[in-house]
């Protein structure tokens, strides 16, 4: 009797175990089951990704998202202190380009300026606001781009790059901005041409000059606003930089009237622009010259305020400059630079200005840079005083 109540308790407990284990399977088994199912969901998921990217890689591949917006600026803040007049500090510049890219070969460039801060129709606010670029370029092939809408003048140094960090000195040299007139810019089409390797063409049809009957060049520059283009104007310039460290250039510029047609002056007045300019750079030692001459023809033009300006000699509007420069590393550099020019050169009266500065750039980084310069004005100027500046680009 005791033998078989000890196998029936043996038995139970057997029994009880084994069930036991039976219900530990099933949990494990329930466990492993849901584990799979989280393990066949991810492997969805991940295929499908994979699927989006190979999707996108194969639109970039197709032309699909090269498109790209870009959008970059600069600016500049003078301190001007010249004994002929009060000093004055002047944020000079505010630029902001957009650009975009529709394709690799087709693109648009834009270029939005404020000048002193405030624009506005009060009399003594010497603000504007002006659109100086605004353009679409093509490139044809390899050798060709074209360009048509609102552009810079293939001409001079600083006329097309002209970003503070890119030049010596707080102000603009005064031979481009009184005799080209930088900044100077035209509404047309425009093609380059690269011809061989470091040389290259550029031609342009664009809106031209108006002048007044005082033949002053600067004050005839039309900013393409509501321009007249009774009288068209051609460029061409060809630049050579297939030597290392230098760039030769030379343009000229024809505009058949460059009073366009104005009905107070009775003949037209055709105007020719010659420039040339190089650069030599060596090691940190950089040197610029250029050289720009206006000829316009007056004579005959039929008003009394063109005949004095033929009598004060401005038929003829000349200047040069002569910039050596050193870059004694990364941070700092200094520079010289003597200025001649004339607006009143075709007569025999002295009327050159002459301007000579010296100074030094300090680059706290490549697109940022502090500036301060000491100029001497002499010809029929006189005065002298220093420059300080900050400019940045981006």
């Amino acid at each position: 009797m005791k033998k078989t109540l000890l196998a029936t308790a043996m038995l139970g407990l057997f029994a009880s175990q084994a069930a036991i284990a039976a219900d530990d399977t099933q949990e494990l088994r329930q466990v492993i089951e849901q584990q799979q199912k989280v393990l066949k969901d991810l492997e969805k998921r991940l295929e499908e990704t994979e699927k989006r990217v190979e999707q996108t890689a194969d639109a970039a591949e197709q032309g699909h998202g090269k498109s790209a917006t870009t959008i970059g600026g600069y600016g500049e803040l003078h301190y001007n202190n010249m004994s002929d007049s009060d000093a004055e500090i002047d944020f000079h510049r505010f630029v902001m380009f957009f650009g975009h890219e529709f394709s690799s070969k087709t693109r648009f460039f834009s270029e939005l300026e404020v000048e002193h801060v405030i624009a506005s129709h009060e009399e003594d606010d010497a603000g504007e606001v002006e659109l100086e670029q605004a353009y679409v370029e093509h490139d044809f092939s390899d050798a060709l781009t074209g360009k048509a809408g609102l552009f810079l003048v293939p001409v001079g140094i600083i006329n097309e790059t002209h970003e503070p960090p890119a030049f010596y000195g707080v102000e603009r040299n005064p031979v481009e901005k009184n005799i080209i007139p930088a900044t100077w810019w035209e509404g047309g089409l425009a093609l380059n041409i690269k011809a061989a390797p470091g040389l290259a063409f550029d031609v342009a049809v664009t809106s031209g000059l108006k002048v007044e009957d005082n033949f002053k060049v600067r004050d005839g520059r039309q900013k393409v606003s509501e321009a007249s283009a009774e009288a068209l104007a051609y460029t061409g310039r060809v630049k050579y930089t297939a030597i290392p460290g230098l760039e030769l250039a030379a343009t000229v510029q024809y505009q058949a009237d460059v009073t366009q047609g104005d009905t107070k002056v009775d003949k037209e007045a055709s105007a020719t622009l010659l420039e040339a300019h190089a650069i030599y750079t060596v090691g940190g030692f950089t040197v610029k010259g250029l050289y720009a001459q206006w000829d316009i023809d007056i004579d005959g033009t039929g008003t009394v305020a063109a005949a004095e300006a033929k009598a004060k000699g401005r038929d003829t509007q000349k200047g040069w400059y002569v910039e050596p420069s050193y870059r004694i590393n990364d941070q700092f550099g200094v520079f010289a630079r003597y200025n001649e020019w004339d607006n009143e050169a075709g007569d025999s009266a002295d009327s050159k200005k002459k301007v000579t500065s010296v100074g030094v750039n300090y680059w706290i980084h490549e697109n940022v840079v502090l500036k301060a310069d000491y100029e001497n004005q002499g010809g029929i100027l006189d005065s002298d005083g220093f420059n300080l500046g900050v400019g940045y680009q981006f």
